[in-house]
């Protein structure tokens, strides 16, 4: 069984996954070209962070930073046993679902190019590459040489799901 909660403040599990998710993107990217929030700065009121757990064990994270036009998803994670069972296409749902409630109709994200799992995951969840956005675009260009920025337009149905436009 998953179940997928929001946190409002950080807790053992979100801890364990966020250390795990910064173990594997280090072995990938210099500290330069990391841009994932610190634990503290998930909590901010315009973040909606959420933890998934199956069987009542921490199975991966992800949140959604909502901007004035867009929302951007944040430290997005599955555990590596559990990749592959449906886990992040789960979170994905809730992020989308928490645009499609602030209104917003258009998702960011930024993933790295060595992250050749994750840009399938999106790909197949319907993002497409585009242009760098801010803040990324005032970083120095070694910060971002490594980046990937995807993005996914959503509008709302009238029984108020969520459709990809393509």
């Amino acid at each position: 069984m998953l179940d997928i909660a929001l946190v409002t403040a950080p807790d053992d599990d979100l801890r364990q996954l966020v250390g795990e998710l910064n173990d594997e993107l280090g072995a990938l990217y210099s500290a330069e070209q990391r841009h994932g929030l610190t634990l503290d700065a998930l909590f901010q009121p315009h973040i909606r962070f959420f933890v998934a757990r199956a069987d009542g064990r921490p199975a991966g994270c992800g949140g959604v930073a909502l901007f004035d036009g867009f929302a951007e998803i944040k430290r997005m994670y599955v555990r590596v046993p559990l990749r592959g069972q449906g886990v992040a296409d789960a979170i994905m749902a809730r992020l989308i679902a928490e645009t499609v409630e602030a209104g917003l109709t258009l998702l960011k994200l930024e993933t790295g190019v060595y992250s050749g799992a994750a840009i399938q995951f999106y790909r197949r969840n319907g993002f497409a590459v585009c242009a760098a956005y801010e803040p990324y675009t005032a970083m120095p260009s070694q910060a971002i040489i490594t980046s990937v920025f995807m993005e996914k337009s959503i509008s709302v149905a009238p029984a108020h799901e969520a459709v990809v436009r393509r």
